[in-house]
């Protein structure tokens, strides 16, 4: 059985032609002027930054030659060539390692049992008011807005030297961090869970109990071991201003120029990470599938 196939009088096909060809004429000039505006607002930041190419371009010969330093023993040699030289003082460093994620553990996980209780209080279509949603979403803004090495620095100051001013720091971080990510997660729920348990005569615990949380638990799981895994490089800085952790080490490593311990250190730092990325991804991976790894 043949199709018939019905042509459009030329008159039109011309005009419908034309309107098109006017269409993506009008979609090209806005793509031209929104990239020309892009490119001048570059330009301007850049001026108020002062990014000058002539300097990038000819100091970037001392960013390589420090890498150079860093992978050379004080005999001269390269690290790799005598391991044990390049990790002489491994044991040590591997404590304050261990140390600097229990600080990230720690902190993250009160951060995100805090944030698990606000987010519900700060999501548009949880909230039990208006105003106490104003007053949470404020805090939780505060929370993360600061960076974690002041929250650090000022702990310190506080309670002194040690792990515990990391930990705080993290975990007041965390809290706005992962307070807005809960909260955007909830906003994209199906309601009609919610409204159908409503409907019984629940309460607002038991809604988000048995209607949101059900629906929320993966997003929440999936963003909070990715939080972890961000704290923990977060927690290596934090020893820079005596948070505890590895930090303290790589900053005495840096300001005494002892450049091959500075390499060790990153490195142990980056393996670190390799294998909390490697095993959290794993974990999602068993706890909701292999979509969450992608």
């Amino acid at each position: 059985m043949s199709a018939a196939v019905s042509i459009l009088p030329a008159q039109q096909l011309a005009a419908l032609n034309e309107a098109y060809r006017k269409a993506v004429a009008r979609r090209r000039l806005r793509t031209t002027l929104v990239t020309a505006v892009c490119f001048a607002a570059l330009l301007v930041a850049a001026m108020g930054a002062e990014v000058n190419l002539a300097t990038l371009f000819g100091k970037i010969g001392n960013f390589v030659s420090y890498f150079d330093r860093i992978f050379t023993l004080d005999t001269g040699m390269r690290v790799w060539s005598d391991g044990p030289e390049w990790f002489w003082g491994w044991q040590k460093w591997l404590v304050l390692l261990g140390e600097t994620v229990l600080i990230s553990y720690v902190g993250t996980l009160v951060g995100a049992v805090l944030a698990f209780g606000l987010n519900f209080l700060a999501a548009e279509n949880t909230a039990p008011s208006a105003p106490l949603r104003f007053v949470v979403k404020r805090m939780m803004e505060f929370c993360r807005t600061v960076p974690d090495i002041v929250f650090a620095l000022i702990f310190v100051i506080a309670f002194g030297l040690g792990p515990m001013a990391g930990v705080l720091a993290i975990a007041i971080h965390c809290v706005g961090a992962l307070g807005k990510q809960y909260s955007e997660i909830v906003e994209n729920i199906d309601m009609k869970p919610v409204e159908g348990i409503r409907s019984t005569g629940a309460g607002w615990i038991d809604c988000m109990r048995f209607a949101v949380l059900p629906q929320v638990s993966a997003g929440f799981a999936g963003y909070t071991l990715l939080r972890f895994e961000i704290n923990v490089r977060g927690a290596s800085v934090m020893g820079f201003v005596g948070a505890g952790g590895i930090g303290q080490e790589l900053v005495v490593a840096v300001r005494k120029f002892y450049y091959s311990d500075v390499s060790a250190i990153l490195l142990m730092v980056i393996v670190t990470v390799f294998i909390i990325d490697i095993g959290t991804g794993w974990l999602r991976g068993r706890l909701f599938g292999k979509e969450a790894r992608s």
